[in-house]
């Protein structure tokens, strides 16, 4: 559906990256962004509607959002799930589409721990209550490395005892065969933004006093054990990425660069690097925000770690993208809400890198061909205009 490139000296955010025997097109990724609109776990017309517009994009690679493994794993009742085997379809057919626009299809699974239980951010953003109810989502209990709430506002979750960890380790392991079964080619284990690993991790969050709570070893355990169980599941030849924050209350950089070591030694292939989120406030980490905030955290774990890593936070621009690749700063770049406000960036900055050659070559032939004509209309109105 796409049209090859054929442009040999391409810039480095369009040269193609090989992971194990995946070559991706490009170092667009298109992260994970939650839209709470799933109903039992099940991706609709919506998720489809939205995830194909930006296949049509350009980016070499496309997440689904977060998916939990796990009914209660959910932030809210709207999140999409890998819990059972009729929610393969509605994924399948995503990643099939997205193949059809020679598009790398990606899965992020995840559980939200104490953040579960929570409205649809158009609703409130905060802990479900009975009052929930007049909306079809009633609360549940939450469970967590400890049993420290988000806040105030936020029950306490239940303090998970070994065998319900060892249960949900199988939850992780099914999940992993389903996302295989629907055709994704990349899968990513969420350990950021205050999710239930993540929660692990932390000194805020983990309060544990036998051997998963602790020193560093004892909180990274858990977690690097759900590495293992996904990296095993999943076929040798394809990559799995880890999302971590790599600085957070009660996590450092150094943490992150001891974490990337292991999870590197287990075969992870991406540590996708963000921060913050352990709070149900993005603000509360203070960190000065700017185009490419997270950019230095990739980098020092690329560099620290020896393992290939993927930069996001506010990366607009298509020449501080290209920058970020070539420089090695990271070996792929993710942009979120900017692919919201166009769907066409990876499109828009292939053009404004002069990466096409002809003029729209990346573009689906279905829009090249008319895109390609209007231009050459154009160009005589220019010319035109010049001579009068």
């Amino acid at each position: 559906m796409v049209n090859p490139t054929t442009t040999s000296q391409a810039p480095a955010l369009f040269s193609p990256l090989r992971l194990r025997d995946l070559v991706l097109p490009n170092r667009i990724v298109i992260s994970p962004m939650c839209t709470y609109s799933a109903s039992d776990g099940l991706a609709n017309d919506w998720h489809f509607a939205h995830l194909a517009k930006l296949a049509l994009g350009g980016a070499g690679t496309i997440f689904v959002e977060a998916t939990a493994i796990e009914a209660d794993g959910g932030l809210s009742r709207g999140d999409i799930g890998l819990w059972e085997d009729r929610q393969v379809p509605p994924l399948q057919r995503i990643a099939e589409f997205c193949k059809e626009c020679g598009v790398v299809p990606a899965i992020q699974l995840g559980h939200a721990g104490r953040k579960a239980s929570s409205q649809r951010p158009w609703i409130g953003n905060g802990p479900l209550t009975a009052a929930d109810e007049k909306y079809g989502d009633s609360p549940w209990q939450t469970v967590s490395a400890g049993s420290v709430p988000v806040d105030d506002r936020w029950p306490a979750p239940e303090q998970l005892s070994v065998a319900r960890m060892d249960s949900m380790a199988a939850s992780w392991r099914e999940a992993t065969l389903r996302a295989l079964r629907a055709g994704f080619e990349i899968l990513e284990v969420h350990m950021a933004h205050g999710y239930l690993l993540h929660q692990f991790l932390s000194t805020v969050t983990n309060t544990r006093t036998d051997f998963y709570g602790g020193s560093l070893a004892n909180r990274m355990r858990y977690p690097l054990e759900i590495a293992r169980v996904v990296r095993e599941t999943w076929p040798q030849e394809r990559p799995v990425f880890v999302r971590i924050s790599a600085v957070d209350d009660g996590w450092s950089i150094d943490d992150s660069i001891t974490l990337a070591r292991e999870l590197k030694a287990i075969g992870i292939d991406i540590v996708d690097c963000s921060t913050g989120g352990l709070g149900r406030s993005s603000g509360a980490l203070r960190i000065s925000r700017g185009y490419g905030f997270q950019v230095p955290f990739a980098e020092t774990i690329k560099n620290s770690a020896d393992i290939r890593t993927m930069a996001v936070g506010l990366i607009l621009d298509p020449a501080l993208a290209n920058e970020i690749v070539t420089l090695n700063r990271a070996d792929l770049v993710a942009i979120g809400r900017v692919a919201l406000v166009d769907p066409n960036w990876p499109l828009h900055a292939r053009r404004a890198l002069h990466a096409d050659s002809p003029p729209f070559e990346g573009w689906p032939r279905q829009y090249a061909v008319w895109l390609g004509q209007r231009e050459r209309v154009l160009e005589k109105i220019r010319s035109e205009s010049k001579i009068s």
